[in-house]
This record gives C-alpha cells, sequence and structure tokens, in this order.
C-alpha cells in the first residue's frame, strides 16, 4: 500500500528504527559517533524502567546533543575546506553530505529551541 508516494513497509521500517533509538541507553548517545546523530535526546523512552536505573537530565541530555550539532558542523567545515584545498581523500558527495547533515542537525535543533521558547511563554502567560 503506498501512501502519498511512500511504501507502508518502508514507513514501518522507520518507525522501528527510531523506536530503537529511542531506546538506546544515555551513554551510548554520548559517545563518539561521528554521525552527530540526534538519537537519545529523551533517553530510553520506557516509563515503566526500574528505579535503580541512572537517568539523564534534559540539561545534560540538551547539552549532548548540542555538542553533536557543533562536532557535525566543525567536521563539514574542516571537510570543505579539505575538498577546496584538493585532498584526494576527500570526495564532493561526501563533503556535500557532511554539510548536509550539519545543516539538518542544526534546523533540527532551532526547532527544538523555538518550541522550548513557545513553551516558556504559554507557562509565563498561565493563569496562577
Amino acid at each position: 500500500m503506498h501512501i502519498g508516494g511512500i511504501d507502508s513497509s518502508r514507513i514501518e521500517a522507520m518507525m522501528a528504527q527510531l523506536k530503537a533509538a529511542a531506546n538506546k541507553p544515555a551513554a551510548g548517545a554520548s559517545a563518539a559517533d561521528g554521525a552527530g546523530s540526534v538519537a537519545g535526546i529523551g533517553g530510553p523512552g520506557n516509563a515503566a524502567r526500574p528505579e535503580s536505573a541512572s537517568r539523564v537530565s534534559f540539561s545534560d541530555a540538551l547539552k549532548a546533543q548540542l555538542d553533536n550539532v557543533s562536532k557535525a558542523q566543525v567536521q563539514a567545515d574542516q571537510m570543505g575546506e579539505r575538498f577546496a584545498a584538493g585532498d584526494d581523500k576527500v570526495s564532493l558527495s561526501d563533503t556535500m553530505i557532511a554539510m548536509q547533515k550539519a545543516s539538518i542537525s542544526f534546523q533540527a535543533t532551532v526547532q527544538v529551541r523555538n518550541k522550548l521558547v513557545s513553551a516558556y511563554h504559554d507557562i509565563m502567560n498561565m493563569q496562577v
């Protein structure tokens, strides 16, 4: 079955990947994976996990993701500089992919910031 041009099996596969990323331990999100992944923002999504499991604070998770975005941008800039300098080890496609990943992760970060600011304004405007 096609939904808006996308096969439903691809949607299910994407949902499975998202669930797997959400269930990764928070320590894995801080490891240097080089991809600037967005996994681990909310930590594991299990509300029924034991209380003895370590919990990641929101500020720590946010800082880790901001660091990942920064690393992705620095890596993309370095690859662009190396490609412009004529380094044969850096291809144009790898450079463009790294730049797009950095751009997308930055745009996602900006959207999260906008939602946080909006939530802050909503809370501040509540009647007590």
